[in-house]
């Protein structure tokens, strides 16, 4: 936390000590110059309990034991969602096959199909242990859900993701402009863009509702 924040944080927290409303301070912060934002967030470090003092919510941290529980949570994902992506590509070569590559196709799609099928049963149940641990062990209070570790995570899942999304459309843009959309081309489009799709709105839902939580 920086200098300024800190002061606002102490600041607030001396006000609610001293029984002034929230809606008094905030006018206060207001009036003095102070982003509505970063008063909100002064405001809610602080819960809103009867308590004769200001009790503090818990703040972001780092813990190692969490590192590694979320750094091996999203490479499974990141393994789980490539490969199944890679196992659907397969499938759609083999149902829509282009001419120019038949001849080389065979047995490079039989090791796509292994690899694939391989990397799945590994890491996609370690995925749903994990995140069934996590949210029992970790998600279940509020300083569990303000690991920063996770939101790091999260965030630049969310970029990739949205990166993915991007460059998926930019791609179908460009081959429609060029004519050259066909069903194989289209089906890969959506088969990348449902991935990633799904991905983004399911973290980015979460994260409204954490938001959304007293």
């Amino acid at each position: 936390m920086d200098r300024a924040n800190s002061d606002l944080s102490t600041f607030v927290g001396t006000a609610l000590a001293d029984g002034i409303s929230r809606t008094a301070i905030r006018n206060a912060l207001l009036q003095a110059g102070w982003q509505n934002d970063r008063i909100e967030r002064a405001l809610g470090d602080y819960a809103e309990l009867d308590f004769p003092l200001p009790v503090p919510r818990p703040k972001p941290y780092l813990s190692a034991r969490e590192a590694f529980f979320y750094l091996l949570l999203f490479a499974t994902l990141y393994i789980s969602a490539f490969n199944f992506g890679n196992l659907l590509f397969v499938f759609i070569e083999h149902a829509f096959p282009d001419p120019a590559l038949e001849e080389i196709t065979v047995n490079w799609n039989s090791q796509r199909i292994r690899s694939a099928i391989s990397a799945l049963i590994v890491a996609f149940p370690v995925f749903l242990y994990l995140s069934g641990k996590i949210n029992r062990e970790l998600l279940s209070s509020p300083a569990g859900r303000a690991s920063a570790i996770r939101r790091w995570l999260t965030y630049i899942t969310l970029f990739i993701a949205s990166g993915i999304i991007i460059g998926d459309l930019i791609a179908i843009l460009y081959n429609f402009l060029g004519g050259e959309l066909t069903t194989r081309f289209i089906l890969k489009s959506l088969t990348i863009g449902i991935l990633a799709g799904t991905l983004f709105f399911h973290y980015i839902n979460g994260l409204r509702r954490e938001e959304q939580e007293p």
